[in-house]
């Protein structure tokens, strides 16, 4: 099987995982009447947490990440939780949609961004 096929199949299991994390975090919260930009700064930490010792270890195989790797990724995610926070506001202050739908297509614009950045990243340096 062709390694870029593989890489995206890990990637979609590592992120199916990692996405029942972070909507599960989020459902929770947010039925304890958390606002739901504060459930998402939690859920995606927990998520992304998971998704990085995964990607690292099962789905591009790193052998060793520098502290610069380490600090890019943080950066690249810390933009993943912008664009997913930027998008829950506009989804449901703006359009008034529900938080909960809001959060299943912010996630999967973002989990697109992440395999893209993680695979430019991680494979650059390992």
């Amino acid at each position: 099987m062709n390694k870029l096929i593989k890489q995206i199949l890990k990637f979609g299991i590592v992120g199916g995982i990692a996405f029942v994390i972070d909507y599960g975090i989020f459902a929770l919260l947010t039925s304890f009447n958390l606002h739901y930009l504060w459930a998402q700064v939690i859920s995606f930490t927990v998520a992304l947490a998971f998704n990085y010792l995964a990607s690292i270890k099962w789905v591009f195989d790193a052998k060793r990440q520098t502290p610069k790797e380490i600090i890019i990724f943080i950066v690249l995610s810390v933009v993943g939780l912008g664009i997913n926070e930027l998008l829950l506001f506009i989804g449901v202050d703006k359009m008034n949609y529900h938080e909960l739908i809001v959060k299943l297509v912010s996630t999967i614009i973002v989990m697109i961004y992440n395999f893209i950045t993680r695979k430019l990243i991680v494979e650059k340096h390992s």
